[in-house]
């Protein structure tokens, strides 16, 4: 019998850096035949993937989500397809308890959705934190920041029409299926024991989603 899970969408920008070099071989590398998670190793061996999902427009059964951030990070200690990840979550202080509370049940997986897939992979999940979480897309620039947490700068590749993006699409990405390519200005992350400096010029993309309960990666 299938799981029965509550009604819920969410449709917004979801931005990614992470340490590997541009194209991430998480990315357009190998898959694994029965689950789809990527086969070859990221560039320096292990990931570390700083991201956000900015929802346009969303709700959880009744509970209104629009205009709010959620925050991700990832540390895969070895090949995607191996798992073991260790996923923090960061939740928007302008969320009230209930939107809180509607947030961490998708970001955490419990309700369906391209996370609950995601959760099979994952190790150890922190707690989620409240945080002041800054949103700023500006051209082909996209930025996002935490406070002495975190801060991640990007800008979309230059494509040979230089008023374009360079869009990646049929991507096997578990958050989107299509990606604007993008490298990192700045990138890093302090909390829960990492301390992570992605450097300059490291792989990033930006993209729209669009998720609900029953649509998995």
């Amino acid at each position: 019998m299938a799981e029965e899970y509550m009604d819920w969408n969410v449709r917004g920008e979801y931005i990614e850096n992470c340490n590997c070099d541009l194209m991430c071989p998480c990315l357009l590398g190998p898959r694994h035949p029965e689950h789809g998670r990527a086969l070859a190793p990221p560039t320096l061996g292990y990931c570390d993937i700083l991201s956000l999902f900015h929802i346009n427009a969303g709700r959880y059964g009744d509970v209104i989500l629009d205009n709010l951030n959620v925050g991700m990070t990832n540390h895969v200690p070895g090949l995607m397809c191996d798992g073991d990840l260790d996923v923090a979550v960061y939740l928007d202080s302008r969320a009230t308890e209930d939107q809180r509370s509607a947030l961490w049940e998708i970001f955490r997986g419990n309700q369906g959705g391209p996370v609950n897939r995601l959760a099979l992979f994952v190790k150890t999940w922190r707690e989620p934190r409240v945080a002041d979480i800054e949103y700023r897309p500006e051209g082909f620039h996209r930025r996002f920041a935490i406070r002495d947490v975190m801060e991640v700068d990007v800008e979309a590749v230059p494509g040979r029409d230089v008023k374009r993006e360079v869009l990646i699409d049929n991507v096997l990405h578990w958050a989107c299926e299509r990606v604007i390519s993008a490298v990192t200005n700045k990138a890093w992350y302090r909390d829960h024991g990492f301390n992570w400096n992605h450097a300059a010029g490291t792989n990033a993309h930006y993209a729209p989603f669009e998720w609900n309960s029953k649509r998995i990666a």
